[in-house]
């Protein structure tokens, strides 16, 4: 009899250890603990964080901060944080949160850019999208020795970053970011390319500053072939490229000041001594004054052949431009657009 009780206690206190056993594994690892309404939530962890920063993002997103508290430590998560960008599901328990979120490096996210005039404002765009800071990321894409070794400079620098969308990591560094643009532009680099830009006698940098210069001078995708043919026929003459583009250009590099916005190219301003003012100089700039859309480059490449050395504005057809052979005929194109701008009140 006495036995019986013994073994009885025991089983009593074995149930009960297994029912709080049951109870922890089911409240502290299985029961659902997010707190917001979307779908998903996103934190991003920044690199050699500690587990006190994961837990602040964490905090607004939990209903049972503590509970996650003690498996985090339990499952040793606490020491052993990951820098990244982690997704957190609605519905998910401390358990998938933790699994989620120890993953190398995260989840990976998609950056783009575009469009940019200088390698500072490209730093600034990235660094509004990845970890790295934007000085750190300048630092590191105007490293003399990086550009030197892969046949770069400071003027070309930004030749190498082909405007598209990307997938990296969130944490991934400023070198990280730089290297795998030089990858990127090495692989858009294709052998079909490369041959293109042979033909033309241009090197790679000389084909994207033209290109440059052209995604300037039209908006219009399907003209930018022809006008590609302009400055081709032009260079092919030994003649000047005369791009208002690259004079606006060389006024904001002249002033130091990259903000103002300059509708109208000035006699005064063709007088500029800077080797970006294709009036003075000839051949193509020392580097691109933008960075331009694929299609402009591919444009470049696969110019129009015609025999078009002009061409201004279609105040008739705005958004295209009038072509002509000869200057006479430029003439009275120019004199047409002129009249038109002048109307308009545009004196800078």
């Amino acid at each position: 009899m006495y036995f019986k009780k013994i073994f009885l206690a025991i089983a009593i206190i074995g149930l009960a250890v297994a029912a709080y056993f049951a109870y922890f594994i089911y409240g502290a690892m299985l029961k659902p603990n997010t707190a917001f309404n979307n779908e998903e939530a996103y934190i991003f962890v920044p690199t050699d964080a500690k587990y006190a920063e994961v837990r602040e993002q964490l905090e607004p997103l939990l209903k049972d901060i503590d509970g996650f508290d003690a498996l985090a430590e339990r499952k040793q998560y606490t020491t052993n944080v990951k820098a990244g960008r982690f997704i957190i599901k609605n519905g998910m328990s401390n358990n998938d949160i933790i699994n989620s979120i120890r993953i190398k490096n995260g989840i990976p996210i998609k950056i783009a850019f575009n469009n940019q005039e200088r390698i500072e404002d490209l730093a600034g765009r990235i660094a509004f999208q990845i970890e790295a800071d934007s000085l750190s990321l300048l630092k590191s894409m105007t490293n003399s020795i990086f550009l030197n070794k892969n046949g770069f400079t400071k003027q070309t620098a930004l030749a190498m970053y082909i405007p598209n969308s990307y997938e990296l990591y969130w944490n991934t560094s400023a070198d990280g970011f730089r290297d795998k643009m030089l990858k990127e532009y090495n692989n858009f680099w294709t052998p079909e390319r490369l041959t293109k830009a042979k033909k033309i006698n241009l090197s790679k940098d000389e084909v994207i500053s033209l290109a440059a210069i052209v995604h300037k001078e039209t908006a219009k995708v399907d003209e930018r072939p022809r006008v590609a043919g302009v400055y081709l026929n032009r260079i092919r003459k030994g003649m000047p490229l005369q791009a208002d583009p690259t004079v606006i250009y060389a006024v904001k590099k002249e002033s130091n000041n990259f903000k103002r916005t300059i509708k109208r190219v000035l006699y005064k301003d063709l007088e500029i001594d800077s080797k970006y003012n294709t009036y003075k100089y000839r051949g193509v700039p020392p580097g691109p004054i933008f960075m331009p859309d694929v299609s402009a480059i591919d444009a470049v490449l696969n110019f129009e052949k015609h025999s078009y050395i002009y061409f201004v504005a279609n105040v008739k057809n705005f958004g295209y431009h009038k072509f002509a052979k000869t200057l006479s005929q430029h003439n009275a194109n120019k004199r047409e657009y002129v009249a038109w701008i002048n109307k308009q009140g545009v004196n800078r």
